[in-house]
């Protein structure tokens, strides 16, 4: 089992920036790619960036490109979001997800059904 855990959100203005971090722990051998989600009030659950754990591989969403920058501290087993230039469309419960199996292309892109351990979420409110 791994654990995932969340922290970093709060609420900020449009312009801000914050760093989303999440932190793994119990087994995290092997975790193959682990990625960043967020899901606002009303919508669907949508992938924001995905690395490959333990490599230089980043993945992103045609929508997050250019704001959002995931990184990881390997040794840390820690995961982290940046995000600038903080948008109200950005307001949205973010959550950390990790995946144990190889998606079927082989890539960490951040698609939603590869990945097989959660975190809780932390919020993120931005307002204009």
């Amino acid at each position: 089992q791994v654990q995932l855990v969340e922290s970093g959100g709060g609420s900020v203005q449009s312009g801000g920036s914050l760093r989303l971090s999440c932190v793994a722990s119990g087994r995290t051998y092997p975790i193959n790619c682990l990625a960043w989600f967020r899901q606002a009030p009303g919508k669907e659950r949508e992938g924001v960036a995905g690395l490959l754990s333990g490599g230089a591989s980043t993945y992103y969403t045609d929508s997050t490109k250019g704001r959002f920058t995931i990184s990881e501290d390997y040794a840390k087993k820690m995961v982290y979001l940046q995000i600038d230039s903080l948008e109200p469309e950005d307001t949205a419960m973010y959550y950390c997800a990790a995946a144990t199996r190889w998606p079927s292309d082989g890539n960490c892109n951040p698609v939603a059904k590869d990945y097989n351990y959660w975190g809780q979420g932390t919020q993120v409110t931005v307002s204009s």
